[in-house]
């Protein structure tokens, strides 16, 4: 055991020289020296790229700097005429076309094809009260014509209003339906002591307390609906009368003397009684209600009774008509005693009394021709005048050969 480790002893291993412990350096230097090439190549290319890069701009500058419309077929003539072709009058009065774009709460955004958008707000949309402008149909897409009331000192936009052409629009149709004589409904929205506020056309117009047929004061009134005609339309003093009584004395005037008509006894007064006949008053005089002597109407008629009444006589002009329950009467005092048997002979009383009219009519004809038998009319066995028939001569009968009359 102890030679072995003798004969272990006695081994010697040599000393590491310097050149084996270089290897790996030698190693790391031949990969920088094989390396540097390629970046070398890299950073000439970026630098080359920066360069050209930079030269396009450089050109790209003196382009503009020099000679800015090279190659633009888009003139300043062209540009011009594109202005004055889109170019409009913006002053307050001047009416626009334009399309809505855009629409929200408080109203909407137009392109009238100026600089900026215009504005129309939900007050200038319509000429009624609306709370979102598409209650007036104003949509993405509409392309209406607008007037141009004023303009945004913020951003310089344009205001519009299509509430100012609709209110021009409507004073014409009110001046036209006057001339025409038309009778409109109109809902009353207002009062105050002197009369009614109606709503015609979009416009308030005023109907004096006078100008009502039935005695109603402004609250009962209130968000009803009459019959109106128009007694002056002045746009330039804002001034609108109405006329209820004359609408409905025109709605009258097909009834004529005679007729029955069905009634409602609004009030009572010492002379007589109003009837409301289809929204017209009429009055029942005292004297009218029946043949006998009528000392109280309170024991005759009360307020709120339905009846029939005969139309006496209506004066269009102030819109009163008179009305008669006592030539229904069959026998003098069935207004009193039997006022349901009145009613239901009121069509066949009205008819006699008709007849009895139209008699008294033609003899009074009869007579006018008779003391003035120039006029050239005649009468016919039916009561009708009409021109000289071919018997009779215009020079009239020769009673010349005509014997005379012998003594019985």
């Amino acid at each position: 055991m102890a030679s072995l480790a003798q004969q272990f002893t006695g081994l010697r291993c040599s000393p590491l020289s310097s050149s084996r412990l270089s290897v790996k350096p030698k190693k790391t230097q031949k990969v920088s020296t094989f390396a540097s090439p390629i970046v070398s190549v890299i950073a000439d290319a970026q630098t080359k790229a920066r360069l050209e890069l930079k030269q396009v701009f450089e050109d790209a500058y003196e382009r503009c700097r020099s000679a800015p419309m090279e190659g633009v077929s888009f003139t300043l003539d062209d540009f011009q005429n594109a202005l004055e072709k889109y170019d409009f009058d913006s002053e307050i009065g001047t009416k626009v076309k334009g399309t809505v774009f855009c629409t929200d709460g408080n109203g909407a955004l137009v392109d009238i094809t100026a600089k900026s958008s215009a504005y129309l707000s939900v007050q200038e949309a319509s000429i009624h009260k609306i709370k979102h402008v598409e209650e007036a149909g104003i949509v993405p897409g509409l392309r209406d014509e607008f007037v141009i009331i004023g303009e945004l000192e913020a951003d310089d936009s344009l205001v519009l209003s299509l509430r100012s052409i609709q209110y021009e629009l409507a004073w014409e149709r009110c001046r036209q339906l006057q001339a025409e004589d038309v009778v409109v409904k109109g809902k009353i929205v207002g009062g105050n002591k002197g009369g009614v506020v109606a709503l015609v056309e979009g416009l308030r117009g005023f109907v004096p307390f006078s100008q009502i047929s039935s005695k109603t004061s402004a609250e009962e009134l209130l968000d009803k609906e009459l019959p109106l005609k128009f007694v002056e339309v002045d746009e330039e003093q804002t001034r609108l009368v109405l006329s209820n009584r004359k609408a409905m004395a025109d709605s009258q005037a097909q009834l004529g003397i005679g007729s029955v008509v069905l009634g409602t006894v609004q009030s009572l007064k010492p002379y007589g009684a109003f009837i409301d006949i289809g929204g017209v008053n009429g009055l029942l005089h005292v004297s009218q209600i029946s043949h006998d002597r009528v000392s109280d109407i309170a024991t005759v008629l009360q307020p709120g009774d339905t009846l029939k009444v005969m139309i006496l006589s209506h004066d269009r002009e102030r819109g009163r008509v008179s009305l008669s329950t006592k030539k229904l009467e069959p026998t003098p005092g069935d207004m009193i005693r039997n006022p349901t048997l009145v009613f239901e002979k009121a069509e066949e009383m009205a008819q006699t009394f008709r007849q009895r009219i139209a008699q008294a009519e033609a003899m009074a004809r009869a007579d006018m021709l008779r003391f003035q038998p120039e006029s050239g009319l005649s009468l016919s066995g039916d009561g009708e005048l009409g021109p000289l028939t071919s018997d009779l001569p215009p020079e009239g009968l020769d009673l010349s050969d005509v014997t005379e009359a012998e003594d019985s």
